[in-house]
């Protein structure tokens, strides 16, 4: 029976790296853009915001109909949307008298895409059969980070050698992905999270149990925990070993992918021997001393040292607490996914934007900035030992 979902679980693998295509192909892209098209720098980075945002809402909005047209009609949707969005990337800005509405619409369709898969594929893992699920929800993880390196790198490659001005050509390629990943799940089986002939928690029930919140808080931090030290790595690695921008991207975000991915993996390939609560645990001090390494340490090669080890903690956070949320309210559905998933959303956009404020209050002092971040793994781990005082009472 378990070997049945083993097409499932390389299926949403898969899901992993269209997410991080859809999230890290069109950043690479953003002074292409200003030169070809004479947009504003301004507006180029609007886009983000705007994926993130739109992601944000698809969060929120799924809860609705994802379980009233199926996870399966879902999944497919997430797919097609995701490709078409990469897809007319190539064609709509031409097709406007502005081509940043063209790319801003193409952006929009692969967002919605990217905000569905958001809230699918970790309830779809967590309801296929197995023994472990924590290492199988890690794995999962691991596939975005080891996506993202792959877009980076891959599409470097590319570039180097057929030329940047070639980019539409790579990005019908990225779309090829979702595009290919469709047919799967189509026939691959799914089991849907919740037992059969059972209804699912709906928002109203969820926000009126106290547990549902510190979950809440707990995913919000490990998103912010996460993206307060990625989103400022590039420029730790400029600014203190004086290196350009794709050096610095190579030895600041790129580092800090690679060690989160070794972190996921290495949970998803031997977490059955390694209680859950204490891997997170222990990532949160790790997580904690790798903020004070960043903030405190005086050579600008320690503080990036500290950066890399930043990702190694904060790999086991994100999918911990999707796992730890699952198995603590298993009629949680998806609601409950939906809400976690807007949840991480916001610490991803929260965390770096306090360290921006921080450092900006105090004459752009990025070392400061992430001191006060450290904030986030602390609230985290202590919603871990909340969860076990209650998981204990109810023994």
């Amino acid at each position: 029976m378990k070997n049945q979902y083993n097409k499932t679980i390389t299926a949403c693998f898969i899901a992993y790296i269209v997410q991080a295509i859809v999230n890290n192909f069109v950043p690479l892209l953003f002074l292409t853009f200003q030169r070809q098209y004479q947009i504003p720098l301004t507006q180029i980075t609007l886009l983000v915001t705007f994926n993130f945002g739109v992601q944000l809402c698809v969060d929120l909005l799924s809860v609705g109909f994802v379980d009233r047209i199926g996870y399966r009609a879902s999944m497919i949707l997430a797919h097609l949307f995701s490709a078409a969005g990469l897809a007319l990337l190539t064609i709509l800005p031409e097709l406007f008298s502005s081509p940043f509405t063209g790319i801003l619409i193409a952006v929009m369709v692969y967002a919605i895409g990217g905000g569905l898969l958001e809230v699918l594929v970790s309830p779809v893992v967590e309801a296929c059969p197995s023994d472990h699920k924590e290492k199988a929800m890690s794995m999962l993880h691991s596939f975005y980070c080891w996506g993202h390196v792959g877009v980076v790198l891959l599409s470097t490659l590319f570039f180097k050698i057929f030329g940047i001005s070639n980019w539409k050509i790579l990005a019908l390629l990225w779309a090829i992905v979702p595009f290919c990943n469709t047919f799967a799940f189509r026939k691959i089986p799914l089991s849907s999270p919740i037992e059969e002939g059972e209804t699912g928690l709906t928002i109203k029930d969820l926000f009126c149990m106290k547990l549902f919140w510190v979950l809440l808080v707990m995913m919000i931090c490990a998103g912010a925990s996460e993206q307060a030290v990625s989103q400022w790595a590039s420029t730790f690695a400029e600014k203190g070993l004086g290196i350009s921008k794709a050096a610095g991207d190579l030895a600041g975000p790129m580092a800090f992918a690679v060690f989160m991915g070794i972190s996921r993996s290495f949970y998803g390939k031997y977490g059955d021997r390694i209680h859950p609560d204490r891997f997170m645990i222990g990532s949160c001090l790790l997580c904690i001393f790798s903020y004070l390494g960043i903030s405190l340490l005086p050579l600008p090669q320690l503080s990036l040292i500290s950066c890399a080890l930043c990702g190694l903690s904060v790999g086991i956070m994100w999918p911990g607490t999707f796992s730890k949320a699952a198995a603590a309210l298993p009629k949680g559905g998806t609601a409950l996914f939906a809400l976690l998933a807007l949840g991480g959303d916001v610490g991803c956009s929260g965390g770096p934007t306090v360290v921006g404020i921080v450092s900006g209050m105090l004459g752009e002092n990025l070392k400061a900035g992430i001191f006060a971040a450290i904030l986030f793994p602390v609230l985290l781990l202590a919603g871990i030992i909340f969860c076990n005082n209650i998981a204990r009472n109810r023994k």
